[in-house]
């Protein structure tokens, strides 16, 4: 019996488990150009060439809400000629309630944008059908790998920026 009281005793409060609750998402923008229709969709040809960047942007609302946006930019090109141009800023917003400070941006940077990502990419492909293309379908990304190599990057200025004021220092 003891035991149990013990076992109560210890299990966190309901109001305390850190949770993290997709509460709506949005299309904050959207551009498609097909600047040389209709010509682009008669000319044959060569298969295209495919330039396509992701980024993701945090921005804090509240005290426990976070808007997380994903910025999709694909252009295609034949030769010199732009097939089309579009871009995407599809955000979610999020309600973190007590997460550890030290698993915040793991979750804003990786986890919020994986669960929005689907959503995004099916208005990307939508998009570029209706514009007259194939539906352009982005291939799964790791949002885990992208933070990772940012992270890097910003020790490696943080690095460099230490070496450069210690060489800036007098004797």
């Amino acid at each position: 019996m003891a035991d149990d009281t013990q076992g109560a005793a210890a299990a966190p409060q309901p109001g305390t488990q850190p949770s993290m609750n997709l509460v709506g998402q949005y299309i904050r923008d959207l551009s498609f150009e097909n600047p040389n229709a209709p010509n682009s969709l008669l000319a044959g040809g060569a298969n295209p060439a495919f330039n396509v960047s992701i980024s993701v942007g945090v921005k804090k609302q509240s005290e426990e809400i976070y808007a997380v946006e994903l910025t999709l930019n694909a252009k295609a090109n034949r030769d010199d000629t732009v097939l089309f141009n579009v871009e995407l800023v599809y955000g979610g917003i999020f309600r973190m309630k007590n997460i550890p400070e030290a698993q915040m941006s793991g979750l804003l940077m990786v986890e919020c944008p994986r669960l929005i990502f689907p959503f995004a990419r099916q208005v990307l492909a939508s998009v570029t059908q209706q514009g007259g293309f194939p539906p352009l379908m982005m291939e799964p990304v790791d949002f885990a790998a992208i933070y990772r190599q940012n992270l890097a990057k910003l020790a490696a200025q943080q690095g460099n920026g230490a070496e450069a004021a210690a060489t800036d220092k007098p004797n």
